[in-house]
């Protein structure tokens, strides 16, 4: 790899060169970055140390909000760093990480959503099995599983844009290491990198996007059909429906960005797509889950 790499260092250009909005867009991501550490170390010390939380859900909620927080600090501290200084330099190892790190949590967390999904549809329409179902031993294999997935996916596309070969431009138009701006750069062939994203990415987008979609379907026919209690029905549709919301500010942009051919898409609108679920999700996620849910805000 490095006989073959000439350019040892990139430039993130970052998310704009006016000067003046700099100041403001680091303002802006400083505090929604507090807000995504604190929020979320907050859910992970509650579920952590009350025994009423030690459920299922809780346990998965208690991983979505580790993921948030390393997810968000991939790109973000860099780029709160570039907005102060300018450009931000990046080492090409350092690249690689990042774009690794990404890929692997972002995956991680988009599987994580479709096993949560899950544990509502056994929850609601299977309750006296729920405990069988959805035993701790199966709760860990189902995270380790989200988790192994989600490095294995990242790991392929780090290989892969390893053997790209940069010999000329050093410049990133993006915040961070993003594999679409980055093949740009590639003096090499590189459309296998980019079917790798479309394909590959694409169906680890879409698979866990139906799976929830069909899940929640299912449930919401089982509660209009099955269930004769009003408040047994407000219950179930309360925990749905802040988990439906999350799996919205996830996939939404994530599809805009993966599922269509990779060079669709303009730059910024796909930078503006980045940003919904690399930073605004992480910050939301605890607010949608604390503000509905009541065991919570008890604890």
């Amino acid at each position: 790899m490095d006989n073959q790499t000439e350019v040892r260092k990139f430039i993130l250009l970052g998310l704009t060169s006016l000067q003046g909005l700099q100041k403001f867009l680091f303002m802006l991501f400083l505090l929604l970055y507090l807000s995504t550490l604190l929020g979320n170390m907050a859910i992970m010390i509650v579920v952590a140390c009350e025994p009423r939380l030690h459920t299922p859900m809780y346990f998965f909620l208690f991983n979505l909000s580790c993921l948030d927080i390393f997810y968000s600090t991939v790109a973000v501290p860099k780029m709160l760093a570039g907005l102060l200084s300018g450009h931000q330099g990046i080492s090409y190892t350092g690249c690689l990480s990042q774009l690794h790190f990404f890929y692997f949590l972002g995956s991680s967390e988009g599987l994580l959503l479709a096993v949560m999904a899950y544990d509502r549809f056994v929850a609601i329409c299977y309750p006296l099995r729920y405990t069988l179902i959805m035993s701790p031993r199966a709760c860990l294999l189902l995270a380790v599983g989200t988790w192994t997935i989600g490095f294995l996916h990242a790991l392929m596309h780090t290989v892969m844009t390893s053997w790209l070969h940069f010999c000329g431009p050093n410049h990133i138009q993006y915040y961070f290491c993003e594999i679409k701006p980055l093949v740009k750069l590639a003096c090499n062939r590189s459309q296998l990198n980019l079917n790798l994203l479309s394909i590959i990415t694409g169906s680890i987008v879409i698979g866990p996007f139906v799976f929830t979609l069909f899940s929640y379907l299912y449930i919401f026919s089982f509660l209009r059909l099955k269930v004769q209690s009003k408040e047994g029905r407000r219950k179930a549709f309360s925990t749905c429906i802040s988990h439906l919301t999350v799996v919205a500010l996830l996939y939404v942009p994530v599809i805009f960005n993966y599922v269509p051919p990779s060079s669709g898409s303009s730059a910024s609108w796909t930078m503006i797509a980045t940003l919904m679920y690399n930073v605004v999700m992480p910050v939301l996620n605890p607010l949608i889950y604390t503000l509905r849910n009541v065991e919570v805000k008890r604890a």
